[in-house]
């Protein structure tokens, strides 16, 4: 036996109802607030989530308590209305009540033509989703005969008649629905789109408001922004006539248009009643909102209203023009505008509008987007910028001696990696559009080619985009929205530099770094790696005699060569960053990778340096390292090659000199790379004090400078109390600490890393976002002892997870003083430390 719901509950939607979205859902809630501001809305009620979960349970539904919320000859339509409108929900059923009896009715007062077609279009939708029938037998357009044809289609497949109770068509129609929202499939959508397991629907029931009629009648939707750029502007679309009519022919602009009618021409006081209810919207919803209308003989009814979808350029518009004209405050500005979505802004983005002939995906490394012919080698890529042609690097994985080829080009494909390999980490760093892991195509370097899905084949100068937001190789040109650094995008990172209390500074290795650091309001570079100023061919050719020198004089020599060249790359850094702090770390990685590897290579090396190719060969083996990330690199060098950190040294600090008598007055921070040992900093410290001294007394200056180390090994970290008594700062370097906490090679996890999140081995790539309960922990343990021993040391993040939102909330809570990412991550990192610091407030004030 069906047991029934002794009380029907539904709450008609009136100014002072008690209406709950976590009970009724967001659209009832919506409409509530829309018959608050007086729009005409027709009456509607709610059937609360405890209802609806009753009658997909199998309780019946009370027919007497239902059939009073209507009068008898109704036309009503259901729409569900979940507590989140992301979760989306059963498909609206309209006219509901439609019979015989009211074809009658509308035939006498609409005419015969759209009163069939009204009562077609319910026959059709009540047989597919109450009754379950098969579509295609109900797929008939309007027309003469087809609503008979439909009644006794329907007749055939139940063996009865299409029910004419309209409290029954209720009555199943919402049973339908209830049931839909429990199904299996319909949970594992929603769950999908966040909503948790337990997510429960409500449902309203509206008045028909037909939107026919001899008059000016009709259906449609307005909006007063783009969804696109975010500019005021009316867009949507008008059917008149619209149910059961051919589209072609109903269909009205909106405003004013030379390729047809309007219906602001049509009706200019009904235009003009639309435009005022949008005011309302924007005002007291504080939002834009896109407003569902029906027009009966001119006059408007508004059923329905959302908040209109909008692309991130849009949102930034619309939430600084909301606070600008005090309709919400700017912290509810801030909050409105996702982090993550500022990054979109920054470059160029393939339209989404527009077509796509996708032909691979792969990890999006570096977002925007870039058209250019393919290349497959950094000698190609600079050869088509010297013929200012855009050019796409193609590789199956990147190396240091590939950059020039990455600063020539508008874009970076590999095809393996992972989000912190070396192609991501550079590309982020030029703002390069990338994508790496990219394991749908095969690169043949020597052929110049990559083979697609499906064995498509492209060649060395075929065109091809790079959307590196969403990880899409695209063949052809793809169209694009320009970079969108407007006045709106600055006024929403101001407002968010008055909240937010942790620093924000830049990584930055190159005068033009430093200059895109500046351009995005960045509190200082909290990163130089010194080592990418070695590959310029200029540089390079003597950074190979340095390496090959037998004797440490021989080394100092070739040195001295490089030490101008130091000392203008630092200068011109102080120069642009004008008094703010420029952290710079000693040279890094082992020398092998200033070294040629191929035979090729190795030949006109020795013919460069004058050597037998047997020596060069030798050499070159004895410099390789099994693991050469693990081997002599970091503060190693300056162990046992003090030369290289002594030239680096002065170079800094004349640099220093000269720029402090330019301008503003300048404290360098040198920081000590790959320490793990207190001895180490104290063996680099002494050196670096002795090129302190010497060049205060040849120079007949004073300066001012800040030591301190990277941390980027665990045991430095355990060990950071008595590191800490020799460094004025302690700057975790999250990139390789993750890397040797792991065990993994960053370059390399991505091969597999998706099926570890996806088998819920690590919840994140940790490349990606900081294991907060692994490598957070050692964070943690660090600043806390490195502070326990030195109160005033300045303690901060600098590797790729000091631009990701997630791990910046980690430091903020955990009191680092300032976190350091890409030049084109600084934007989202300030939006992000605004929006942490709104909704936790911590103490200590500002950074």
């Amino acid at each position: 036996m069906q047991k029934h719901v002794d009380t029907m509950e539904f709450i008609e939607l009136t100014p002072g109802a008690e209406v709950k979205t976590t009970r009724h859902g967001w659209r009832a809630k919506c409409l509530q607030r829309l018959i608050r501001l007086e729009l005409p809305v027709p009456r509607t009620v709610a059937l609360p989530c405890d209802t609806v979960r009753a009658i997909a349970a199998g309780h019946a539904i009370d027919r007497d308590h239902l059939s009073e919320a209507f009068p008898s000859d109704f036309l009503v339509s259901v729409r569900s209305s979940p507590e989140n409108p992301e979760w989306g929900g059963p498909g609206t059923v309209l006219n509901v009540g439609m019979n015989d009896s009211m074809l009658a009715r509308l035939t006498e007062s609409h005419g015969a033509e759209a009163a069939e077609a009204l009562y077609l279009r319910f026959v059709q939708n009540y047989a597919t989703h109450v009754d379950r029938l098969d579509p295609d037998m109900f797929a008939e357009e309007p027309g003469p005969g087809a609503l008979e044809r439909a009644m006794a289609t329907y007749r055939q497949e139940l063996d009865e008649g299409f029910p004419q109770d309209p409290v029954h068509q209720l009555a199943q129609v919402l049973r339908s629905m209830a049931r839909a929202w429990e199904g299996t499939t319909a949970r594992l959508l929603r769950e999908a789109k966040g909503a948790p397991a337990d997510a429960v629907l409500g449902l309203v029931v509206q008045q028909m408001a037909l939107g026919i009629g001899p008059g000016l009648s009709g259906s449609g939707t307005i909006q007063f922004v783009d969804s696109v750029t975010g500019a005021q502007q009316i867009t949507g679309r008008f059917r008149g006539q619209s149910q059961g009519r051919k589209r072609a022919v109903e269909t009205l602009y909106l405003t004013r248009d030379p390729r047809g009618a309007s219906l602001e021409e049509a009706s200019p006081e009904t235009f003009a009643k639309l435009q005022e209810f949008g005011d309302r919207c924007r005002i007291g919803l504080r939002e834009e909102m896109q407003l569902e209308f029906a027009i009966e003989n001119s006059d408007v009814a508004v059923i329905d209203a959302v908040r209109v979808v909008r692309s991130s350029r849009a949102a930034v518009r619309v939430a600084v023009r909301l606070a600008e004209q005090e309709i919400i405050p700017r912290e509810d500005a801030l909050l409105r505008v996702e982090p993550r979505a500022l990054s979109e802004l920054l470059h160029y983005q393939v339209d989404p509008r527009a077509p796509r002939d996708v032909l691979a995906r792969g990890i999006a490394a570096s977002p925007g987007a870039a058209t250019g012919k393919l290349v497959f080698s950094a000698a190609a890529a600079q050869a088509a910028a010297a013929r200012d042609e855009r050019c796409i690097l193609v590789r199956r994985e990147t190396s240091p001696e590939d950059i020039r080829g990455m600063h020539a080009s508008v874009a970076v494909l590999t095809e393996r990696g992972g989000i912190t390999s070396h192609a991501a980490v550079i590309a982020r760093g030029l703002g390069l559009p990338c994508i790496v892991g990219c394991s749908e195509i095969q690169v043949n370097s020597r052929d110049r080619s990559l083979t697609g899905p499906k064995g498509r084949v492209f060649r060395e100068g075929d065109l091809v985009t790079l959307d590196g937001s969403s990880g899409e190789v695209l063949v052809g040109e793809a169209a694009m929205l320009e970079p969108a650094l407007d006045e709106g995008f600055q006024t929403l990172l101001h407002w968010a530099d008055t909240v937010r209390d942790i620093g924000i500074r830049a990584n930055a290795d190159t005068p033009d770094d430093a200059r895109t650091a500046r351009m995005f309001e960045a509190d200082g570079i909290g990163l130089c790696r010194t080592e990418h100023m070695f590959f310029d061919e200029d540089r390079l050719t003597v950074m190979r005699e340095m390496i090959f020198a037998d004797t440490p004089n021989d080394r100092r020599v070739a040195l001295e060569r490089l030490l101008p060249m130091q000392r203008e790359d630092f200068k011109a850094l102080f120069d642009i960053m004008a008094g703010q702090p420029v952290c710079i770390r000693l040279f890094d990685p082992p020398l092998h990778e200033f070294l040629p590897h191929g035979r090729e290579g190795m030949r006109e090396l020795a013919e460069a340096l004058d050597r037998p190719l047997s020596e060069v060969t030798r050499r070159v083996e004895a410099l390789s390292e099994f693991n050469p990330m693990l081997g002599m690199r970091g503060v190693r060098l300056g162990v046992t090659v003090p030369e290289i950190y002594d030239m680096q040294a002065r170079a800094i600090f004349e640099a220093t000199i000269e720029a402090s008598e330019n301008g503003a007055q300048v404290v360098p921070e040198i920081m000590i790379p790959l320490v793990s040992a207190q001895r180490e900093v104290e063996i680099v410290k002494t050196r670096i004090d002795a090129v302190a001294s010497a060049v205060k007394n040849e120079r007949k200056a004073d300066f001012t400078y800040r030591l301190g180390v990277m941390v980027e090994t665990p045991r430095a970290a355990l060990r950071a109390g008595e590191i800490a008594e020799h460094a004025a700062f302690l700057s975790f370097g999250t990139n390789d600490l993750t890397q040797m906490t792991y065990g993994l090679s960053r370059d390399d996890a991505g091969r597999f890393m998706s099926t570890y999140v996806n088998q819920g081995v690590y919840s994140e790539d940790p490349f990606h976002i900081l294991d907060v309960e692994g490598v957070g922990e050692l964070l943690l343990i660090g600043a806390s002892r490195g502070r326990a021993a030195r109160p005033n040391v300045t303690i901060s993040v600098c590797g790729e997870h000091g631009g990701n939102p997630e791990s910046i909330a980690f430091c903020r809570a955990a009191g680092m003083d300032y976190v350091s990412c890409s030049p084109f991550r600084v934007p989202v990192a300030r939006l992000a430390a605004a929006h942490f610091a709104l909704l936790a407030p911590r103490k200590g004030g500002p950074f």
